[in-house]
């Protein structure tokens, strides 16, 4: 699928194993995916990188993605570079913007 019509849970899903999570389960819109706490042990938690600033953000300002109005209900987003390539996608919210950006940086176009 192209990056720039993921959205939803499978935006998320994607966002999630760029992040490097082990998906355990995906129902509809909820994804549920396994890290470890700092203690070592297996924590099981819900994502919503392209609806929860608490989560999208902190990729944002980790990876140098900037975000600009291109209308009424659009966003425009650049950067996370990669190999000196800058990605630019589009998005109905800053998040889904961004997040498109962050997974093409890391997997191509097609995802």
């Amino acid at each position: 699928m192209n990056v720039d019509e993921l959205s939803g849970a499978d935006l998320d899903w994607a966002v999630a194993k760029c992040e490097g999570y082990e998906i355990v389960r995906m129902r509809g819109n909820e994804i549920t995916f396994l890290d470890r706490t700092d203690d070592g042990a297996l924590n099981e938690r819900q994502i919503g990188y392209s609806t929860d600033w608490a989560q999208g953000g902190p990729i944002i300002e980790r990876e140098g993605i900037s975000l600009s109005r291109r209308g009424e209900h659009s966003w425009s987003v650049w950067g996370a570079v990669l190999n000196d390539f800058e990605f630019d996608e589009e998005g109905e919210t800053p998040l889904i913007a961004a997040m498109r950006c962050y997974v093409a940086s890391k997997q191509g176009e097609q995802a």
